[in-house]
């Protein structure tokens, strides 16, 4: 099964993927890739697998991509290889990816995979707010990019068999983890 959380950058995907990971059993990651540059606390393989823009395009002309996009002027996009690993194992794939991202993810798996797509709100202030108090802190130009994304994100969530509000880290986690029960039974 492949678990699809999407929201707007500082929604707290990374967030409730670390702890889904940690609480449950058979959950595993899947990391993109990427062409931006590595942040304070990324590691390699785990928050993204670091690429240069070369590279990346290099992987796109070989077809090795599920899907790509450019996002804050950097290349992020699902290698086919490692995600058709991952589903034969029989692990839960948790992925953290954007709007369009999960539309083709869903067209190209969802005949032969379980896609459970989750779409995770923040009201548009609060998003500001967790943007500026980011670790990472991103620059002024990159919060107004980030937040000029947000409505563009917000229209598309009917693409979603979930939508839940995530103002409390532990409720959406217990949901969520509820949720991936659910769905386990549901595919058994």
């Amino acid at each position: 099964m492949l678990v699809i959380l999407s929201g707007v950058a500082g929604a707290g995907k990374d967030t409730i993927k670390k702890e889904l990971i940690k609480r449950m059993e058979d959950v595993e990651s899947l990391p993109s890739y990427t062409s931006r540059q590595m942040r304070e606390g990324d590691v390699e393989g785990g928050t993204y697998h670091f690429i240069t823009k070369e590279e990346f395009e290099k992987m796109i002309e070989n077809k090795e991509l599920y899907e790509y996009d450019i996002h804050h002027n950097n290349y992020y996009g699902t290698s086919r290889k490692l995600l058709n690993e991952k589903i034969k194992s029989g692990k839960i794939i948790v992925k953290d990816i954007d709007v369009n991202g999960t539309e083709h993810l869903k067209e190209l798996l969802g005949k032969d995979t379980k896609v459970v797509t989750i779409f995770l709100r923040v009201p548009k202030e609060e998003l500001r707010i967790r943007l500026e108090n980011r670790i990472d802190k991103p620059s002024p130009e990159e919060i107004i990019l980030r937040l000029n994304r947000f409505d563009y994100e917000e229209s598309r969530i009917d693409l979603y068999d979930y939508v839940l509000k995530n103002d409390n880290l532990e409720k959406t986690v217990q949901i969520i983890m509820t949720i991936i029960e659910n769905e386990q039974k549901l595919e058994n």
